[in-house]
């Protein structure tokens, strides 16, 4: 059975990430809780020994919600590239290495797809978010959005791998787009663009069941 999370709650993003700190910032904001980062708690960052984004997301999870005997929200994403059999997948962070260059991390794609003379751009954004208390009581939720990977990079908003992620039925690509245009949720037609929105919408459906604040 689901577990709510009230508001008012103490909640801990489990993210040493600034890009999705703030973007869970913008999305949990209309709930009411009171948040506060891994990062600012001095939390380490555990091993991500993993081999799905659901399992990452939990060990960052459950190890949150451990050291700091409360309630914690961890995400794993990354891009999976099609005819790069899915890669770089649960190693897009690692693909950018310890100086988190994702400019290198994107030209890599493009040198890969170019080395296979692959025509098929498609590509996915996943998101899998853990939900953890310290009890283990987890809530797990995925989202996805389709597209495919454009060169060169267009755009400077966002961060990771979205100047080249062009979303399905749009001419824009994520890195091209504000951030409420991104990951905002629309709570009256149940609906968000990003990977991480979707997840998160779907979350709040299971767990933050009063309706946000207007």
């Amino acid at each position: 059975m689901s577990r709510l999370l009230p508001r008012g709650s103490r909640l801990v993003i489990a993210t040493h990430n600034d890009g999705k700190l703030r973007e869970f910032r913008e999305l949990l904001a209309p709930f009411g809780f009171e948040l506060v980062s891994a990062g600012e708690l001095g939390l380490p960052e555990p091993d991500e020994t993993g081999t799905t984004f659901a399992e990452n997301a939990r060990i960052k999870a459950e190890a949150a919600a451990t050291a700091s005997g409360l309630p914690a929200l961890a995400d794993d994403s990354g891009i999976a590239v099609q005819a790069l059999w899915g890669a770089p997948g649960i190693f897009s962070a690692r693909w950018a290495g310890p100086s988190k260059d994702f400019a290198a991390a994107m030209q890599r794609i493009e040198v890969d797809l170019q080395g296979r003379g692959a025509t098929n751009r498609s590509a996915a954004f996943i998101a899998a978010l853990s939900l953890m208390w310290p009890d283990g009581h987890e809530e797990a939720i995925e989202g996805s959005v389709v597209g495919n990977v454009v060169w060169p990079p267009r755009g400077t908003l966002g961060f990771g791998y979205d100047p080249v992620f062009l979303p399905e039925g749009h001419d824009r690509t994520f890195g091209e787009m504000s951030a409420e245009e991104k990951h905002g949720v629309d709570w009256e037609r149940r609906s968000g663009l990003s990977h991480r929105a979707r997840a998160f919408l779907a979350l709040a459906e299971r767990c933050f069941r009063e309706a946000p604040a207007r």
